[in-house]
């Protein structure tokens, strides 16, 4: 049976969406009507100042947005039986009520993003040298040679501030998976991830760098764990508990070298401790664990999903995204798990999507007061068939226009067509479409077309 009702995050409201319930008595609110149609911004904004999230009625829900959200929850939902279907009578992990503060978060620490196109060039050459840092520390591990600590740690300061800048453009080099895992590892992803994460909940800056550092190298015990049990796709209880010992071979390794500090020390030696004490090596769980190493398994979760071992794609950001919602006060506290994925966007930047217009588009660059306008690249058109040139849409900026043709009473929503997004896209459904390619053309090729300058002609 389809879900009826979905929880919806108040900056995530839309007109049209049928608030059936909220996060607290109707009575502590100045709604008269248990139960209404949002209409316009203004109640958007009343909602937002009583109310960190409502519930939305999937069935009555109304337009475009109605459509979405009854795809999203039918999805959810077979998602759900399929799992079942699949476990072979494995028990279900239940939410656990600890007690646990919440994170101080706030999201206006830094200045508004800069263009991605401004920061792309410095992005990559730090990216680069991350990469050439990482195989660096596992070349001189193996020969028992000191780690270049020094020299990453400047990196990562240096990726700190850049992320400070612009998230988006290292969030690019995260999304896209080079053929090269060797070095494009996931270690290197997940430590963007980390920092982007750390910038929107307004981490301190010294914070951020630890968090980087530590996700970068949270990794580098498995040198000592056979190659067998490493890649194992399905571990026994004895291979798992010796996988398991990389934590504490990674922590090993890094408090050898005096520069390392104690803090990134102590979210290595975390990072697979669980919500509800689940996890390892010490079982920890709640507020024992640091808020810093809670966010470093958030981000590793994530870029695992997204990058499975031994796939040739990875899963589209939805599904991971719902793997890891589903996990929320188990695995992860919840807070953190809403908070990280309202920094990554419900399409990241690199997703490809299907537009309500049948064209097939990749996010380019996120609209961070509209996450579910972000500008876009289209690719092909309606017909599926790919374009001679892709066309930016600035997605946000052609629903303004609109609206703004609809005040005037010039026309109707209906008349105007506003374009959503309707669903994200699994990368092997469309294998033709280099994402690389319009990543490069967006953000490093000086001479693009004049789509740069207009949104598309006839929208």
């Amino acid at each position: 049976m389809a879900i009826q009702q979905a929880k919806v995050f108040v900056e995530d409201l839309q007109r049209g969406m049928f608030v059936s319930r909220l996060d607290r008595p109707w009575t502590r609110t100045p709604f008269a009507l248990q139960g209404f149609y949002i209409r316009d911004l203004d109640e958007i904004r009343q909602l937002q100042k009583y109310c960190r999230y409502v519930y939305v009625d999937v069935v009555k829900t109304v337009g475009d947005v109605g459509v979405k959200l009854r795809k999203l929850t039918r999805a959810a939902a077979e998602a759900s039986a399929s799992d079942v279907s699949s476990a072979k009578g494995a028990p279900r992990r239940i939410p656990v009520a600890i007690n646990c503060k919440p994170v101080q978060v706030k999201h206006d620490s830094y200045a508004p993003p800069e263009p991605a196109r401004k920061e792309a060039a410095k992005a990559r050459q730090l990216h680069d040298r991350i990469v050439q840092g990482m195989h660096e520390v596992m070349v001189q591990l193996k020969t028992d040679r000191p780690l270049p600590t020094a020299q990453v740690n400047q990196t990562v300061t240096q990726m700190v501030d850049s992320v400070l800048r612009s998230p988006d453009a290292f969030s690019w080099l995260a999304r896209v998976r080079e053929r090269d895992e060797h070095t494009y590892s996931h270690s290197v992803r997940a430590s963007v991830w980390a920092v982007v994460f750390g910038r929107h909940i307004g981490l301190r800056r010294q914070e951020l760098v630890q968090l980087g550092i530590a996700t970068l190298l949270k990794d580098v015990g498995k040198l000592y764990i056979a190659e067998a049990v490493l890649k194992a796709e399905k571990r026994d209880p004895r291979a798992e508990l010796e996988y398991r010992k990389f934590v504490d071979y990674s922590v090993k390794l890094l408090s050898a070298d005096a520069n390392i500090d104690p803090q990134v020390l102590n979210i290595v030696q975390c990072h697979k401790e669980q919500y509800d004490g689940s996890g390892y090596p010490r079982g920890l769980r709640g507020g024992q664990i640091p808020v810093l190493a809670r966010m470093c398994g958030i981000v590793t979760f994530y870029d695992e999903a997204t990058n499975p071992r031994g796939a040739e794609f990875p899963l589209p950001p939805s599904k991971a995204v719902g793997q890891l919602y589903e996990l929320r006060n188990c695995a992860f506290q919840e807070q953190l798990v809403v908070e990280f994925i309202q920094s990554i966007g419900l399409y990241p930047t690199g997703t490809q999507v299907e537009l309500s217009t049948g064209e097939i588009a990749v996010v380019v660059e996120q609209s961070y007061q509209r996450r579910l306008k972000p500008k876009v690249m289209l690719v092909t058109d309606r017909n599926k068939q790919l374009l001679e040139k892709p066309r930016l849409f600035d997605m946000a900026a052609d629903d303004d226009r609109k609206r703004a043709i609809v005040d005037k009473g010039k026309k109707t929503l209906a008349e105007v067509g506003l374009i959503t997004i309707t669903q994200d896209l699994d990368p092997s459904r469309y294998p033709h479409i280099n994402v690389g390619r319009v990543r490069d053309q967006y953000l490093f090729e000086q001479r693009l077309p004049a789509f740069i300058a207009r949104l598309l002609p006839g929208r």
